[in-house]
């Protein structure tokens, strides 16, 4: 019987088959892609979408900052944007950035163009798409408050022009079709003093480094904060500060990240977050969600 990663189009990016992930995933661990393909540039795409075989599974996947791979790995085809997809330029007090740019090298580009509003985009970790898919933000900003519009495209291949209110953006997410593939953003900031932008950042990631695990296998945080909640106070509450399993450890460091401290599969981390969750709903009554995307089969 013939798969559907058996009958893959011609394209100008590369296939690898049974590709490994866990280099290319914060957490070093989980399976291989069955096929990883890495377009070469958003035609490519466009082609491989719209004449891949029916019903091929596709996942796209950044450089997997909040991406947990399971152990069996992604069936189908993993996208993974290359470098063409990461050009960042500046129009005005815009900022037009490639969804495989980094968002730390977007709020850097912006400073040094004297572009400030955009300084939160330092503190996250991860690429401009993953950053627009799960409306990321930090220190009371998030994507919504800067996106002019996002370019994306769907699962037949056809390129798609999205506003700020086409994304119905929410508390780390959107409402827009899973299939969409995101390639191009952009980012309204303000003219300001690039010295004081860069110092406004600095300042940010001292926070940041001071009181997150940043510098260790980790997923970024783990769970959203409830309504009025947050999700860390919960845990601590719950006693899970410091609990273990397998090669797996909730940071003591900051509890709502989930850390590899010792050659952790990726059971042993969704294994420990669930009995987080199941901890936190026995103590407090909220069952909480999770923030980190994961993605395979176990």
């Amino acid at each position: 019987m013939t798969r559907p990663c058996d009958a893959l189009p011609p394209v100008r990016g590369t296939y690898l088959r049974d590709a490994p992930l866990k280099d290319l995933v914060w957490f070093r661990t989980g399976g291989p892609a069955e096929v990883l393909f890495r377009p070469a540039d958003a035609e490519d795409l466009e082609t491989f979408l719209d004449a891949k075989p029916s019903g091929l599974g596709v996942t796209a996947i950044g450089v997997g900052s909040n991406l947990l791979v399971r152990d069996g790995g992604i069936p189908g085809v993993t996208v993974r944007l290359t470098s063409s997809f990461g050009k960042i330029a500046i129009d005005g007090s815009r900022v037009r950035a490639g969804a495989a740019a980094l968002d730390s090298a977007v709020a850097r580009t912006a400073a040094e163009a004297g572009i400030g509003g955009l300084e939160f985009l330092r503190g996250i970790p991860g690429t401009v798409g993953g950053a627009l898919k799960m409306n990321a933000g930090c220190y009371g900003r998030e994507i919504a408050d800067v996106l002019v519009e996002a370019t994306a495209i769907d699962s037949s291949g056809k390129r798609i022009a999205l506003t700020r209110n086409d994304m119905c953006f929410h508390y780390r997410g959107t409402d827009t079709p899973d299939d969409l593939i995101f390639v191009e953003a952009v980012f309204q900031g303000i003219h300001d003093v690039p010295q004081q932008i860069r110092a406004r950042m600095d300042e940010l990631v001292r926070q940041r480094e001071s009181s997150q695990p940043v510098k260790t296998r980790t997923g970024g945080s783990t769970f959203r904060n409830p309504p009025g909640r947050k999700a860390w106070q919960l845990i601590d509450a719950a006693g899970c500060r410091g609990l273990a399993r397998g090669g797996a450890e909730v940071s003591s460091m900051h509890c709502n990240f989930l850390i590899n401290r010792a050659e952790a599969s990726a059971a042993d981390l969704e294994g420990l977050g669930e009995e987080v969750r199941a901890r936190v709903k026995a103590s407090a009554g909220i069952l909480l969600e999770w923030e980190i995307k994961r993605v395979g089969v176990a």
